[in-house]
């Protein structure tokens, strides 16, 4: 049995920093920084913090027929994720993800879709897992139609779920009216949250549905709600790096604390640490940590709670 089997995306990232605002068309060569090329989708990023955590871990997603889909199996394999899950479109290329990074954090993310749209429900394998984690929900329509069912499946096999949405790139933030309910947690960051309900404090909204809301806050750490408390947990301050890719170390980390423990607070502070410790480097994955430095750092970690009014 996995502990964990990710539902979702995975391509590659091109990681350009020390882009201008607005890049100089005309022909014109525009030197940057640097450049890297690193895994990225946020589902194969989780699964990838995963496995470096100590989880056996299977990945379900969809790439090409080519170079990039290569890159994407072979760095997968080679943390330890098991890939027999992973399918191959015989047309449509990988998707490939490019991030134009700006000093202070932010960045520009334009995304290639390839074969991501392709990829539904009935390419997720029946394999028993503790967990099932699903991510880029609005990146993949076909999967997101049936995910409802998928989770349901997983519910009634013991499993529980999760679910990190990222972002809508339609601002439209649907979510099938099913999804919520066969949640056991949902991941988003604050943003996401507010898009996702309309509302300025969101946790009740998400949590009425039926799941845990776990939400994190950048470097402020996370925020969940469960029943009537409000639960938050922090970290002493990190420099980052390069913030890429730590919303979907920080789901690794935390599912890595709840698989170990089924503790809702330890699991908020290992996710807190494993984000954090992403962000040490450049890409997604290339510091994300191993399991005894993620609980070095949780230990850290400043707990608070709340009753909710």
């Amino acid at each position: 049995m996995l502990d964990l089997l990710v539902v979702g995306d995975a391509n590659p990232d091109v990681l350009v920093f020390g882009a201008p605002g607005t890049p100089a068309y005309g022909q014109a060569e525009t030197l940057v920084e640097q450049g890297v090329l690193a895994l990225g989708g946020s589902a194969a990023i989780v699964a990838h913090g995963a496995a470096r955590l100590g989880l056996t871990v299977g990945l379900a997603a969809m790439v090409g027929r080519d170079a990039a889909g290569d890159f994407v199996l072979d760095e997968l394999k080679s943390a330890g994720v098991d890939i027999s899950g992973c399918v191959r479109h015989p047309d449509l290329p990988t998707a490939l993800t490019v991030c134009l990074n700006r000093a202070g954090g932010d960045r520009a993310i334009l995304t290639a879709q390839g074969c991501l749209a392709a990829f539904g429900p009935e390419h997720v394998p029946e394999v028993a897992a503790r967990h099932v984690h699903s991510a880029s929900y609005f990146l993949q329509p076909r999967l997101a139609a049936g995910l409802p069912e998928v989770f349901r499946t997983a519910r009634g096999s013991g499993a529980t779920t999760s679910l990190d949405t990222n972002d809508d790139p339609s601002g439209e933030w649907a979510l099938h009216p099913d999804l919520l309910g066969q949640c056991t947690f949902v991941l988003p960051n604050q943003a996401e949250a507010v898009a996702l309900t309309g509302a300025v404090d969101p946790l009740p909204v998400l949590a009425a549905a039926g799941p845990v809301p776990v939400v994190k806050a950048g470097a402020d750490g996370c925020v969940a709600l469960q029943g009537e408390e409000r639960i938050t947990a922090r970290l002493p301050a990190v420099a980052p790096v390069d913030t890429v890719g730590a919303g979907d170390s920080f789901d690794a980390g935390f599912l890595a604390g709840w698989l170990h423990e089924r503790d809702l607070r330890a699991a908020m502070a290992l996710g807190a640490a494993a984000g954090a410790l992403s962000t040490r480097g450049a890409g997604g994955v290339a510091t994300q940590p191993s399991l005894a430095e993620a609980v070095g750092l949780a230990r850290n970690a400043e707990i608070t709670s709340t009753q909710s009014a």
